[in-house]
């Protein structure tokens, strides 16, 4: 399996297809939410992604700080094969890419509730209380750097 991170000017349109399609079929077709999965952070994002031969296996895009929250973000965090190990891989190249680029820094996420544990083993720490957000209850998790 292959790392890629590509800041947004530097992707294919083949590779921005292929990641799109993948977070539309997560995040609006399984888990049913209509929603404008493109958001606009793209364009000033990093996007990190394992690739195999079937294509993209891992994807998580990394925003500065002041895109999302005052701190860096992490988020759109997929795994097209569940439960392998290539969730974790990728958080942890996800933290270390956010370490070279941004230096030394705080990362905030949204979590969908569930996934709270996998974010725990990656260190990040709840600071919210659970909120809706698109019908899916979420929590704000931080990373000190």
């Amino acid at each position: 399996m292959k790392l890629i991170c590509k800041h947004f000017n530097d992707l294919t349109t083949k590779e921005l297809y292929e990641i799109l399609r993948l977070r539309v079929d997560v995040f609006v077709v399984e888990q049913k939410c209509s929603y404008s999965e493109v958001d606009g952070k793209d364009l000033d994002a990093w996007h990190l992604w394992f690739e195999d031969e079937d294509g993209i296996a891992g994807y998580l895009r990394l925003l500065a700080p002041g895109v999302s929250f005052k701190e860096a973000s992490i988020g759109r965090v997929i795994a097209k094969k569940r439960r392998c190990g290539i969730g974790s891989k990728l958080m942890q190249a996800g933290i270390e890419k956010m370490k070279e680029i941004y230096g030394d820094t705080d990362i905030r996420i949204e979590a969908q509730v569930y996934a709270r544990e996998f974010y725990e083993k990656a260190g990040f720490v709840k600071v919210s209380e659970e909120f809706l957000d698109d019908g899916i209850p979420h929590i704000e998790m931080l990373r000190k750097g």
